[in-house]
Order: C-alpha cells, then sequence, then structure tokens
C-alpha cells in the first residue's frame, strides 16, 4: 500500500507543475503579444507622425510659396504706383512749361505788333496836333485815332504817365535836364516821346525831360 501511495503522490505533482508551466508560458505568450502590439502601435505612431510632419511641410511650404507670390505682386504693384506718379508729374510740368513759353510767344509777337504800330500812332498825334478846328477832314482823322487808341486800350496796351510825375527808370528815358523851381527835383518836367505798356510789360519808354 506504500507504494502504490507513493506513486499516486508523484502523479499528483506532475499534475501539479504542469498547470504552473502551462500558466508560466500563457504569460509569457501574452507578454510577447504586448510587446508586438506595442511595437506595432508605436511604428504607427511613428509613421502617423512623420505624415503630419509631411503635411505640416507641405503646408508651410504652399503658404510660404503664396506669400512670397503676393509679395512680389505688391511690389509690382508698388513700382508701376510710382511709375504712374512720376510720369503724371513729369507730365504737368511738361504742360506748365509748355503754357509758360505759349503765353511768352504771345506777348513777344504782340509786343513786335504793337511797336510796328505806335509810330502810326504818334504820326496821327502830330498831324492831329496841327489840324485846325473845325476842319472835317481833321475832325474824322480825330475819331479813327480815338477808335484805334480804344481798340490798343482793349487789348491791354496803355500810355505811361510821365508829366508831373517822379523820375522812373523803369519806365522814363530821361534825354535831357531843365533847370525848373516850379518842379520838384527829378520830376518829369516835359514829355518828347509817349510811352506804353503791354500787360505791365513795357513796350517803349517815355522820351522826357527830367528838372533838376
Amino acid at each position: 500500500m506504500s507504494e502504490e501511495k507513493k506513486i499516486q503522490d508523484e502523479m499528483e505533482d506532475v499534475e501539479t507543475v504542469q498547470p504552473e508551466e502551462e500558466k508560466a508560458s500563457a504569460e509569457e505568450e501574452d507578454n510577447s503579444g504586448e510587446a508586438k502590439k506595442a511595437k506595432s502601435e508605436g511604428s504607427d505612431t511613428g509613421e502617423k507622425q512623420e505624415e503630419d510632419s509631411t503635411e505640416q511641410k507641405s503646408k508651410t511650404s504652399f503658404f510660404g510659396k503664396k506669400k512670397e507670390k503676393k509679395d512680389k505682386k505688391d511690389q509690382q504693384i508698388a513700382d508701376l504706383t510710382d511709375r504712374l506718379q512720376r510720369t503724371m508729374a513729369e507730365f504737368d510740368n511738361y504742360r506748365k512749361r509748355t503754357e509758360k513759353e505759349k503765353a511768352s510767344m504771345y506777348i513777344i509777337g504782340a509786343k513786335e505788333i504793337i511797336e510796328k504800330i505806335l509810330p502810326v500812332v504818334d504820326n496821327f498825334e502830330r498831324g492831329l496836333a496841327t489840324a485846325q478846328e473845325g476842319d472835317a477832314f481833321a475832325d474824322g482823322m480825330k475819331m479813327i485815332y480815338k477808335q484805334m487808341m480804344t481798340i490798343l486800350d482793349d487789348l491791354g496796351v496803355k500810355a505811361i504817365e510821365a508829366v508831373g510825375q517822379p523820375f522812373d527808370p523803369n519806365y522814363h528815358n530821361a534825354v535831357m535836364h531843365v533847370e525848373d523851381e516850379s518842379l520838384g527835383e527829378n520830376v518829369v518836367a516835359e514829355e518828347l516821346q509817349k510811352g506804353y505798356t503791354y500787360k505791365d510789360f513795357v513796350i517803349r519808354h517815355s522820351m522826357v525831360k527830367v528838372a533838376n
């Protein structure tokens, strides 16, 4: 009986050890599976991070190019605006210069014509100064002379005041000095030839005598 009991105890020990070995093997398999799962998850996470990084880089590159393109467009607009402003300023200066030149040419042309008309006016005045009163021909010449002077006045031609005025070299040309106690010093005593201005420009200086 003791041998049978001994064999029975050994068999029970074997059965007890076998489940423990199976349990250890199962735990080892579980640990191996968890490791593989963690490794797989790590690999997936790395791939996802790499994809996110690539996508972010792509977005950054896209927006960077867009910004660069926008900056280039703004620079072109600024350059064109500057060129337009410069062109407008140059054109405005050209317009003003042209208008000034045209006005100067007009004044120069008008002065030349008036200078040629003034001797005719002088002859009219000399002839009328010697005409007799009541002469019909002289009265007709006076009417023509008056009409001509009215036209010259409308054009801006004015006679320079001389007699009794202080001598002004800008308007008067002194050709003689006289002693006259009734007049002050440097006062025009007599006008020998009438002077004229055209739009504040002297066409001809008055030829005068000046009192000392």
